[in-house]
């Protein structure tokens, strides 16, 4: 198994941070502004991203759990081949003035191209999460930075 990982700082309260993972509103603001369900313990997000007016991406999040300021987890139920069945964690804890975000996209059944892009693609959107908590306006899809024809 293989996983992304990044850890930011973020100049906020783990309180601040978790708003923006752990509600529908907070994860428009960052990673697509698409996302449409409920961010509740088994319920799930629908995610759908787009390129000039065009759909690239449909996902889905079933979210298996949400700890107050700690925690968000959720496991991939739609979307990519290669990511479904994976997890994506979002650990945040405080140090000094920053909330630190231990973010861990895990079990990729192998290193592929893929998630070579992938990795990429989360650190900007993890620098979107940093700029919407910091500053109150992200870059959610569809105006995120793309990197290549896969956007």
């Amino acid at each position: 198994m293989a996983d992304i990982a990044h850890r930011i700082g973020i100049k906020s309260t783990p309180e601040a941070v978790y708003k923006a993972l752990a509600t529908r509103e907070g994860v428009a603001g960052w990673w697509t502004e698409n996302t449409t369900g409920e961010s509740c313990v088994g319920s799930a997000l629908r995610l759908r991203f787009t390129s000039d007016g065009t759909e690239i991406g449909d996902m889905q999040m079933k979210v298996l759990q949400l700890r107050p300021a700690e925690l968000v987890l959720w496991e991939v139920v739609a979307g990519p081949a290669e990511w479904i069945g994976t997890t994506i964690r979002f650990e945040l804890k405080q140090e000094g003035e920053y909330c630190i975000v231990l973010f861990t996209h895990e079990d990729w059944k192998e290193r592929v191209e893929f998630m070579h892009h992938c990795g990429t693609k989360w650190a900007i959107f993890m620098m979107s999460l940093k700029a919407l908590v910091e500053t109150g306006k992200g870059l959610p899809s569809p105006h995120d930075v793309k990197i290549d024809n896969w956007n």
